[in-house]
């Protein structure tokens, strides 16, 4: 999955690029859909609480305050931008070990 997405390096950490489905039964992080991860967050579009979800999902996710997950376009849009505050190095390994093992 992680091998997948389009992580781009900027000034101060990663730009990542997803792509999500709000009023899901559960928030989940899913695979990659054309270089974006998909995410699924269980709160509905409005007022910015699916953008909230979003943030407090890749945030746990990933290990780091809320305040270091950004989303930086997209806000009004299922397809969006965020900036996290960590190298594209940790974002993948971090990514990597979500991945469930491959079936043989």
């Amino acid at each position: 999955m992680a091998n997948d997405l389009e992580l781009t390096p900027v000034a101060g950490g990663t730009r990542l690029r997803v792509r999500v489905k709000s009023g899901a039964r559960k928030s989940a992080i899913g695979g990659a859909h054309g270089g974006a991860l998909k995410l699924s967050v269980a709160k509905v579009a409005e007022k910015g609480k699916a953008n909230r979800a979003v943030v407090e999902l890749l945030a746990d996710t990933l290990g780091l305050p809320a305040s270091a997950v950004t989303i930086v376009s997209g806000k009004t849009s299922q397809d969006k931008v965020v900036e996290i505050a960590l190298s594209v190095a940790a974002v993948c390994a971090i990514l990597v070990a979500l991945e469930p093992p491959k079936k043989r």
